[in-house]
């Protein structure tokens, strides 16, 4: 399937999930990881201001599939400890705007310009690669469901009061000039407790340049799903 078939189908599934949540539980944190997630997150967004209970420290998209990948490769690559490796990845979910940022790669590491665009591509491309793989029978389950795994297990952390919490996601932010975008946030016990912004600073000319060629791509996506929850909610009037 391609996103815009995705889109087609799930952006309907996530607005009615998340009206049952505003209806039912609106203080919830609300983990989309319904793709293609550079949309559905706005859609459940437009949805939360719509029923009145709209709180961005609460609407994540789960972008931590990307992390996991990019620790993967990394790992693999410099023959590093998988648990000892750490990747931010920021921008959106898909193709060119899931962007690692290897420069910031902890422990800190040297890559070639060939291995930053080797291993950049096949992050962006690891979906792709799993569905190929599989003949087209399926698509990144297992990998999908420890990534939301993960993420439910730092939110559940940081409901608890731990307050060393900190994942990569995708939500309304400022530190790109977009409504939404993923970088690396600090969880509390009432949300997302800080965008993590010296990550998009100190960028190497390869990441600078990525940066402002996926804003286009996310920009887009984002007014699509903002479109659909709109139309909609002029067409239940």
């Amino acid at each position: 399937m391609t996103r815009d078939d995705l889109f087609n189908i799930n952006a309907s599934i996530v607005k009615t999930l998340v009206e049952a949540v505003a209806d039912n539980c609106p203080e919830a944190f609300i983990h989309v990881i319904s793709n293609p997630v550079n949309s559905t997150v706005p859609i459940a967004a437009e949805v939360l201001k719509q029923k009145g209970v709209y709180d961005p420290k609460k609407l994540f998209g789960v972008t931590t599939l990307d992390v996991v990948r990019a620790n993967t490769f990394v790992a693999q690559k410099k023959n590093l400890r998988l648990i000892d490796v750490d990747v931010p990845v920021i921008g959106g979910h898909a193709g060119i705007t899931i962007l690692p940022l290897l420069s910031k790669t902890k422990p800190s590491v040297c890559f070639t310009d060939e291995e930053i665009h080797e291993l950049t591509v096949r992050i962006q491309n690891a979906g792709t690669e799993v569905v190929e793989a599989k003949a087209g029978a399926g698509s990144a389950t297992l990998s999908m469901a420890y990534a939301a795994a993960r993420f439910v297990e730092s939110s559940l952390r940081a409901l608890d009061g731990d307050g060393d919490v900190y994942e990569c996601a995708y939500v309304q932010s400022d530190v790109a000039d977009l409504p939404f975008f993923a970088s690396r946030i600090k969880l509390g016990k009432k949300g997302v407790e800080a965008l993590i912004s010296s990550d998009l600073q100190g960028l190497t000319e390869y990441e600078q340049k990525a940066v402002e060629a996926l804003k286009a791509e996310l920009k887009s996506s984002i007014e699509k799903g903002v479109g659909f929850a709109q139309k909609q909610s002029v067409a239940a009037a």
